[in-house]
């Protein structure tokens, strides 16, 4: 399962120029699910309008629900958040569970009389939840330079996300699951 929720939409310019919720916020969660699972073989999707009425005027959705088959991966993504940042992941098997939780300004929780779990907002910005990763790209980016190497993920990876990109506009638009042999 992977949950993406950005905490406020994006504006009516980004979004008309975007190429739609599956290209430019859920490709990323199609990347990770191929990195972890491999091949996907059929992809179901249903969307929703349900968050700025924008969106939906310039032919976008602002929610999904996908369904990725090979392995077995849900991805609920939503263009609005109004606690955060919300970027999650649990992988579920016969050995057991792995989870991924949302990052926070700190880590600190609070247990009281009048509450449990108490904790701060999670981060409210890409920038603030991803400069770490941005800064391993790039240094991993320079390393195959410098050794003439290629670079990991590599062009067939973001090519394969796009399959799924299009296989789940294809899934909304028709109502229908999508294969996508060879995805990968």
């Amino acid at each position: 399962m992977i949950v993406s929720r950005d905490p406020a939409p994006s504006p009516r310019e980004y979004i008309a120029s975007s190429g739609g919720l599956f290209r430019d916020m859920t490709i990323h969660d199609f990347d990770m699910a191929r990195f972890f699972l491999g091949e996907v073989v059929e992809v179901s999707a249903m969307g929703s309008n349900l968050v700025a009425d924008y969106i939906a005027e310039l032919g976008d959705i602002d929610g999904a629900v996908v369904t990725l088959r090979g392995a077995l991966c849900h991805i609920t993504n939503s263009r609005r958040c109004t606690f955060g940042y919300d970027q999650h992941l649990e992988a579920f098997g016969s050995l057991g569970m792995l989870s991924v939780d949302n990052l926070r300004p700190d880590g600190v929780r609070s247990f009281g009389a009048h509450g449990t779990e108490g904790a701060s907002t999670y981060l409210d910005f890409f920038l603030d939840r991803y400069t770490p990763a941005y800064r391993a790209e790039l240094d991993h980016f320079i390393e195959t330079i410098g050794s003439g190497t290629a670079p990991e993920p590599g062009f067939d990876d973001g090519r394969a996300a796009l399959v799924l990109a299009d296989a789940a506009e294809e899934s909304v638009r028709t109502g229908r699951v999508v294969p996508v042999g060879g995805a990968r």
